[in-house]
């Protein structure tokens, strides 16, 4: 690895020693103030180098958020043949210009950088001389301390190492441990706000479900590997979180992606200023739904039993129910049933109910 990332390891050391150079004229040179903020200096000044392959990342994110719908449609179609689903995804990617790899270029083009700093942190913690870093310098960084933590160690260094480096193990692990948590704090926050305000909740995807799982695996990967870091990688990990997590607040803020709560928020806000220029169709439109809606009376719950009378029923002036008989008749206003009419139960066979009796045939017998 010295042989492959060598070049790079003058690159960075040659950055944090200007960067050293620079704060020694407020701080003593041998502190960790000038060695620590010639670390997070690197990482700005990397971040800033990366902010084009973010802008790209930000619009891969939302190429792909938008194409899951027509992937899993693909999937469905061709799951039988992955050689035709593989085809139809390499297709579909170049007819929308999206290229699934560019969400990750930041993370790809920043490893290096972290590698070769590990490295040279990892040169000071053995007394090793290493790129531009020198025996001087070399002296001065082991003598660094952040918090009463040195740069160069880590949590799970022996006691007898971290003494001899003019610190304590309980130092040691208060600080890796601290710093580890804000790590872990960081990376959650910065992923739950891209769940919750900059996605689309009306389209649920495979992809949500793969960005949520990362939001639980990114902090548990830091906290089991942080405890492998030494402090000044710490130091670069916990401020490239913190840079990202800004950076991230301010992108959904300014330019979220559309469906998102963050975009109905800024849309409130743009409404608020007299910014936002809307259609007056459309407006005129929402005001119509709107009076439409509020116009809509729902149906009055009725009982059981004017449910089974149902339209037969009728109000009397009183406010008492008349209720028709199967035969047409109708219970007079008083409740008291009419003469000559009755139930089916009371009529005799071949008579007429409530009315005069049919004559019977000549033939039939008296």
């Amino acid at each position: 690895m010295d042989t492959i990332l060598g070049p790079l390891y003058y690159v960075v050391s040659w950055i944090i020693v200007q960067f050293h150079s620079f704060y020694s004229l407020m701080f003593n040179e041998d502190s960790g103030w000038a060695w620590g903020l010639s670390i997070v200096s690197l990482v700005v000044l990397i971040r800033i180098c990366l902010i084009p392959l973010f802008v790209k990342q930000i619009k891969a994110t939302r190429n792909m958020q938008a194409l899951q719908p027509k992937m899993k449609a693909i999937q469905e179609r061709y799951k039988s043949d992955r050689q035709r689903q593989s085809e139809e995804m390499m297709k579909l990617y170049k007819e929308t210009g999206t290229n699934p790899l560019s969400s990750c270029l930041p993370i790809l083009a920043q490893s290096p950088f972290f590698i070769a700093l590990y490295q040279v942190l990892n040169h000071i913690a053995q007394g090793k001389t290493v790129g531009f870093i020198n025996q001087s310098l070399l002296d001065s960084a082991r003598e660094a301390h952040i918090f009463g933590a040195p740069l160069s160690v880590k949590f799970l260094d022996s006691a007898s190492k971290v003494e001899k480096l003019g610190s304590t193990l309980t130092d040691v692990r208060v600080v890796t441990v601290v710093m580890i948590v804000l790590m872990s704090l960081s990376q959650f926050y910065t992923q739950r706000q891209l769940m919750t305000k900059n996605v689309d909740l009306s389209v649920k995807t495979p992809f949500m479900q793969q960005q949520k799982m990362l939001m639980y695996v990114f902090p548990i990967m830091f906290a089991v590997f942080g405890i492998n870091f030494p402090v000044g990688v710490l130091v670069y990990w916990l401020t490239t979180n913190v840079w990202t997590m800004g950076q991230q607040m301010f992108i959904i803020r300014r330019n979220p992606t559309p469906g998102s709560l963050a975009y109905t928020q800024r849309q409130e806000r743009l409404r608020a200023k007299g910014k936002l220029k809307e259609d007056p169709a459309e407006v005129e439109a929402k005001k119509v739904a709107e009076a439409a809606r509020a116009a809509r009376q729902q149906p009055k719950r009725q009982t059981k039993s004017k449910r089974q009378t149902g339209p037969s029923a009728s109000q009397t002036p009183g406010g008492r129910t008349r209720a028709s008989s199967g035969n047409g008749a109708k219970e007079p206003e008083d409740g008291k049933p009419q003469q000559g009419g009755g139930s089916s139960r009371g009529a005799k066979s071949g008579q007429r109910k409530g009315g005069p009796q049919r004559p019977k045939h000549p033939s039939s017998k008296k």
